[in-house]
This record gives C-alpha cells, sequence and structure tokens, in this order.
C-alpha cells in the first residue's frame, strides 16, 4: 500500500513541474524540426526533444523549469537540460525560424 502511495506523490510532483510558458516566449510553442532534430514546446510548459548525432540518438521529455535570457532549460529537480538558443523565434518570409544548441530549426 505504501508503494502505491509513493507512486501517486511522485506522480503529483511530476505533474505539477511544469509551468505555463509566459505570455512573452509563446512564439517558443510548437513543433521545430530539421534534418537532425525534432524539439516540440506546448503552452504547458511540456517539451520532448530528438536529436541524431554521431551515429547516436539523444533525447529528452521533460518539463521546461527557466528561461535564461533566451535559453531554457528541461527536467526535473537536478536532472536538467540547458538548450542554447542563439537565434530565438523569428519570422522570415512567412516562415518561422529558431536556433537551437547550433541548428536551425523550422516550425510546422
Amino acid at each position: 500500500m505504501a508503494r502505491y502511495v509513493l507512486i501517486i506523490f511522485l506522480v503529483l510532483i511530476i505533474s505539477g513541474c511544469s509551468n505555463p510558458l509566459p505570455e512573452e516566449r509563446l512564439e517558443y510553442v510548437g513543433q521545430w524540426h530539421s534534418k537532425e532534430m525534432g524539439l516540440v514546446i506546448l503552452r504547458d510548459g511540456t517539451v520532448s526533444y530528438k536529436r541524431i548525432k554521431n551515429g547516436g540518438t539523444v533525447s529528452v521529455n521533460g518539463p521546461l523549469q527557466e528561461f535564461i535570457g533566451d535559453d531554457f532549460t528541461v527536467g526535473i529537480l537536478f536532472m536538467t537540460t540547458r538548450f542554447q538558443v542563439t537565434k530565438p523565434p523569428r519570422k522570415i518570409d512567412g516562415v518561422w525560424k529558431m536556433t537551437v544548441d547550433g541548428v536551425e530549426l523550422t516550425k510546422s
């Protein structure tokens, strides 16, 4: 019985960790992609990331914790990943672009 209470407690903590994106960051919301990377940012603060690099795959899924300038961190407690945004979301000829970790992404 104690195990079930602990599981329910952990689920509640994890689900409560993400914060909705602030109004001034709504341009980040959407499905972003390139040949080697996919990034989904939901308005509720949920992030899903997958990248193919050097023959391997890296993926991160979790709540968006905070913005540091244009960069943002994703994760829970001490297990976080910082995404470096060198060019924040911008519209070029009607197409949304953003550069994250050195990769230019296009919004679907």
